[in-house]
């Protein structure tokens, strides 16, 4: 049938194009439901013309059936009555409604088996929604729980790259230190050259001016002279 083949390719390209573009799976969750439910408005309006039709198919075969009854009887009644004549016109009538018939029962079958379908797809595709609703968020969950993982892989991954970035400022400070060390040693051994060199010339001042061997010659010196 060839309404019915052409939802199936309908439902059947949707679901190719979102998996295409499954970019955001909880998204793809989201219109993925929203085709659906348009399909379920077209099928659910297909089956109606589809069960209209059926219910057309069976009304005409019935008034054929009750025609044709109508007229057997009406033969019965005027052969009971000797009126072969008249027994021949009705089944004459009741021959054609019978070829009538069979068109009709053929119709008829097609309409009911096509309905039959476009209502086996309707219910299925309902029952799908309805799956489907019941599992989002249970799916959506999962993703959540998987974009979570996701963060925490890269935050994992920079903590190792920090980690690597701490041993390199290790080395650094270490450095650093080793140099700032050195420097402070440098200042102290310049001091203390400077404080040497002040202290010697001090002592020969005072070991010179203050020696009291000097003091007694110079005033033995003085009282030699007169002074």
């Amino acid at each position: 049938m060839g309404i019915i083949s052409r939802f199936k390719d309908i439902m059947s390209a949707n679901i190719n194009a979102l998996l295409d573009k499954a970019e955001d799976p909880e998204k793809m969750i989201d219109q993925y439901l929203r085709n659906l439910e348009s399909d379920l408005g077209k099928v659910k309006s297909e089956t109606a013309a589809v069960m209209a039709e059926e219910t057309r198919c069976k009304r005409e075969l019935d008034e054929c059936n009750a025609e044709i009854d109508k007229y057997q009887k009406y033969a019965e009644k005027a052969v009971e009555a000797g009126n072969d004549e008249d027994a021949r016109k009705f089944l004459a009538q009741k021959n054609q409604l019978v070829e009538k018939q069979t068109s009709l029962s053929q119709a008829y079958e097609v309409a009911s088996a096509n309905s039959a379908k476009m209502k086996q797809m309707h219910d299925k595709l309902s029952k799908d929604i309805a799956e489907l609703n019941a599992r989002k968020d249970g799916i959506k969950a999962k993703i959540a729980a998987a974009k979570t993982q996701e963060k925490l892989n890269k935050l994992n991954q920079s903590v190792s790259g920090v980690a690597g970035d701490m041993s390199a400022f290790d080395r650094m400070e270490a450095k650093a230190n080793n140099m700032l060390d050195k420097a402070n040693a440098m200042s102290e051994l310049n001091g203390a050259a400077k404080e040497d060199s002040v202290e010697d010339l001090t002592a020969k001042y005072d070991e010179a001016v203050n020696s009291p061997g000097v003091d007694d010659e110079l005033a033995a010196l003085k009282a030699k002279l007169g002074k």
